[in-house]
């Protein structure tokens, strides 16, 4: 066949070319696909090598997931050049879940699972959802999933978390964390930060692409130096080991949990959605809704793989499309080259235990920029919506993000609540979501679909996941 009759999309190209930028495409992806076992791993106050081994089971779920989605199996997989990777519109939730004695890891996995079947069985139906979610709701809900991440940018950045649960005379007690806002600590995250904008400011290209990684490094090295990083379980991990299903035990299914997730995967297979669509105007492919199902499929599949091989809910990762944006390279074996790359680092525990080693005190300069990003992307998102001659996209901003807020400043506003919702109530990103939906329904109806696959289009060239 000649070459004149292939996609650009469907070329393969040499092997050194295809790993290269196969690599580019993971070094783009790295630090945002790490950050949530990271973040998810501490808050369960798991082991160091508990959380070396979510790190190493989400490297292989995220190659797993890639090559679902590019190779393509009947009815699954866009067959398009797209990376995917763990979802932040999980973490809120999750994190809510990690601090129920009720729910824990095993009912996170069970929540996972089920929002995974529920996305394969729902994917034909998602994409008739698209009109209930213009650039009004979208730019809110991701503008709020930033603010609630910073949260936990600013305590890595102090260290850790203000205050430490103690029992005295058998009462439990909250006490100040000595160790929390040391001035090193504080001078390493700043230092980390300094060197992602110098990067930002004046690389270029790859450099400036990878800027946030190439900063988590230079601060790692720099822990090191001072003694503050160290190396012992690093030595310890083997080389290579099996990433293997279930591995902390059975999933449990709580309601509330399940009901949650499936929650968030409606709006995380909403947000992909856009992404199908902006990287079929890039890439000159066709989408039509025959494979956008099978894309919403995939995503479906990806969080079941991500629940069974103990790690979190998949979405093809934004920062990925824009890259294939900014190369030009259409490929679709090329995301393939780097979903093979991700699977054989799932398989090297020495690689996630690096990673596991790394301060909190470093992650927290790059948590700043990279949480900052996602409530920043979710504010240029909002610059489209018009807000001079339609004064409802004001309340349904306002009000939606005030509820959304209520988690994070008023931890205690539900507490009376039935205690079967607190993992709903207590996170501020699907409240937002929610209350946006319903609102702009009450004030604006909804938009037909050719106008809302418009707009979700325009959001996806415009959105980031850092």
């Amino acid at each position: 066949m000649s070459t004149e009759t292939i996609h650009p999309v469907d070329e393969i190209l040499p092997t050194p070319r295809l790993l290269a930028l196969g690599l580019q495409h993971v070094l783009v992806m790295y630090a945002g696909a790490v950050a949530v076992p990271l973040i998810i791993g501490r808050a369960l106050k798991l082991s160091p090598e508990d959380v070396a081994f979510l790190i190493s089971a989400d490297l292989f779920a995220c190659g797993l997931a890639t090559l679902v989605q590019c190779i393509g199996f009947p009815g699954v997989g866009i067959r398009l050049p797209v990376m995917m990777g763990v979802t932040f519109a999980s973490v809120g939730p999750m994190l809510s879940m990690a601090t129920s004695p009720d729910i824990g890891l095993l009912g996170i996995y069970g929540s996972v699972i089920a929002a995974g079947i529920f996305g394969i069985i729902a994917a034909p139906f998602i994409s008739r959802l698209l009109p209930l979610f213009p650039p009004v709701v979208t730019g809110t809900i991701i503008m709020v999933i930033g603010i609630s991440l910073m949260r936990v940018g600013i305590n890595w950045a102090g260290g850790g978390i203000p205050t430490l649960t103690k029992v005295v005379d058998g009462v439990p007690g909250a006490f100040p964390n000595p160790g929390y806002g040391q001035l090193q600590g504080l001078g390493i995250a700043l230092f980390v930060l300094l060197i992602i904008l110098g990067l930002i400011k004046w690389g270029t290209g790859f450099i400036a692409n990878v800027s946030v990684l190439l900063g988590i490094i230079a601060g790692a090295i720099l822990a090191s130096a001072l003694g503050v990083m160290h190396f012992e379980k690093v030595a310890a991990a083997p080389w290579g080991d099996i990433v293997l299903p279930l591995h902390f035990g059975i999933p449990q299914f709580h309601l509330v949990p399940v009901v949650t997730m499936c929650i968030v995967m409606i709006v995380v297979m909403i947000e992909s959605l856009g992404m199908f669509l902006a990287l079929g105007e890039i890439t000159g492919r066709t989408i039509d809704r025959d494979a956008l199902s099978r894309g919403l499929r995939a995503d479906g599949v990806g969080t079941l793989l991500g629940g069974l091989f103990n790690t979190f809910p998949y979405t093809s990762f934004s920062q990925n499309v824009g890259l294939v944006s900014v190369t030009g390279v259409r490929s679709r074996y090329v995301t393939i080259a780097g979903g093979a790359i991700m699977l054989l680092l799932g398989f090297v525990p020495k690689m996630a235990a690096l990673v596991e080693a790394v301060p909190l005190v470093v992650l927290g300069g790059a948590g700043l920029v990279m949480f900052g990003m996602v409530a920043a992307t979710g504010a240029r998102i909002l610059t489209a919506v018009d807000f001079k001659n339609n004064r409802y996209n004001l309340f349904v901003v306002a009000i939606s993000v005030g509820f959304g807020m209520i988690p994070l400043a008023a931890p205690n506003f539900f507490r009376n609540l039935p205690h079967d919702l607190q993992p709903l109530l207590e996170s501020g990103i699907l409240l937002c979501a929610l209350v946006a939906v319903i609102l702009n329904a009450f004030f604006n109806g909804i938009s037909s679909k050719a106008a809302a696959e418009a707009d979700a289009a325009a959001i996806a060239s415009s959105a980031q996941h850092v």
